[in-house]
């Protein structure tokens, strides 16, 4: 059945827009090219979304022969601005962008254990708060027929734990930070406008990668979190896979030998967390004699002196690697025995810092574990993959509705 003239015109004005968003700015004649429309579908199109404030002429392409189709058309940036959050046990980071995903502002803070709920929910919000103002996402007026123009449209938050897929929400996890739940909550009421989402930070992480890092060639693959804690992000024929309680990827919880017990359903002492997260792999750099002398390095500092070279001599750091490579193939080996996603990234600080030749090393240990070829690559993003997977997500819901144009 073919589409009516109204649902037909906003295929084609999504199109538009994701192409201006893609490319930067175009003609009329540009637009007729890669859309495959006829020029006057173009011309209606681009006076549609122009009287929308969605595109405006940002200066002309330099033909030879000045007319209607020398106009160049961008998306109005300042349309809506947009807030990425990165949550951890010990403290928050934001930036603010426009629509483009340009940087405008951007901060963190740290929150100590010690800082009781209501102060540390106080100073993330806060950040957030001075972040946006310094972009200049609030106070400016909304603009006639449109909502929230100029200000902050879109919060996106990566946390640790687990997302409720029926709710959205961040449900109550043991070993979190009470403050954690209450921050979405109050970001809400704070900044009533804005729209406010919250996802697990290694699926933000794994989105990041496949968009922008090191999956970009890959639908189906695995992202193995290294950081504070161990975690997983599945990735299969381009969907993230979450499960029934949201709870896919929470590798942590793995059994796994040589941790001298089993984790429980509110403890992951004895999971893959015991392995992997790092914790588990500064003690490991001590027993391998890598670090002793480096006054408390953490986990990625440690990898990335050790595969340098510079944070021991002798073998000490050839050992270390092994052995981290060794522990990490067993979670590796054990994600590739029951998905086969032809691809796993080491993620997170420590999967970056670990580069090419940790990944070279869990690589040619799970061909031995396994008979399913799996190739290992680093992260490219790091750390930083959450706060970008956080302004993706928050960039592709505020686009939902603002790249519908009032009417539809």
């Amino acid at each position: 059945m073919p589409a009516s003239p109204s649902t037909a015109r906003a295929i084609n004005d999504r199109l538009a827009l994701r192409l201006l968003q893609q490319e930067g700015p175009l003609t009329a004649g540009q637009l007729k090219q890669l859309t495959g429309l006829s020029r006057p579908t173009v011309a209606d199109l681009v006076e549609r979304l122009s009287v929308a404030g969605l595109i405006a002429v940002v200066g002309e392409a330099g033909e030879q022969r000045r007319g209607p189709n020398a106009k160049l058309y961008g998306i109005v940036a300042d349309r809506a601005y947009l807030a990425a959050l990165d949550v951890r046990t010990e403290g928050v980071s934001v930036i603010v962008s426009d629509l483009l995903g340009r940087v405008l502002a951007e901060a963190s803070v740290p929150i100590g254990d010690d800082t009781g709920t209501g102060p540390a929910v106080e100073q993330a919000v806060a950040l957030v708060e001075r972040a946006a103002k310094e972009a200049g996402a609030v106070g400016a007026p909304p603009r006639e027929g449109v909502r929230a123009w100029g200000r902050l449209h879109t919060v996106g938050i990566g946390a640790p734990g687990l997302i409720d897929p029926a709710t959205g929400e961040l449900r109550d996890s043991s070993g979190l930070p009470a403050w954690h739940r209450r921050l979405v909550a109050a970001l809400q009421e704070r900044l009533p406008d804005a729209r406010v989402i919250v996802e697990n930070e290694t699926n933000l992480a794994a989105l990041a990668e496949q968009r922008d890092g090191a999956a970009r060639d890959r639908d189906t693959f695995v992202l193995l979190w290294l950081g504070q804690g161990a975690g997983a992000a599945v990735v299969l024929d381009g969907a993230l896979r979450r499960g029934a309680s949201g709870g896919t990827g929470e590798i942590g919880f793995l059994p796994v030998p040589g941790t001298g017990g089993l984790p429980s359903a509110t403890d992951c002492a004895g999971g893959f967390h015991s392995l992997a997260a790092a914790g588990a792999i500064v003690r490991l750099a001590g027993e391998c004699g890598v670090g002793v002398d480096g006054g408390g390095l953490g986990a990625a500092e440690l990898v990335r002196g050790a595969v340098g070279g510079s944070a021991a001599s002798g073998g000490a750091a050839a050992r270390f690697l092994d052995a981290l490579a060794d522990r990490l193939a067993i979670g590796v080996a054990s994600v590739v025995a029951v998905l086969d996603p032809g691809c796993v990234v080491l993620g997170g600080e420590v999967g970056q810092a670990g580069g090419e030749v940790l990944a070279g090393l869990v690589e040619e240990r799970v061909r031995r574990l396994s008979p399913l070829v799996t190739e290992v690559r680093a992260s490219v993003l790091g750390g930083g993959a959450v706060l970008r997977g956080a302004l993706l997500t928050a960039r592709d819901r505020a686009q939902d509705e603002l790249f519908t144009p009032p009417g539809r």
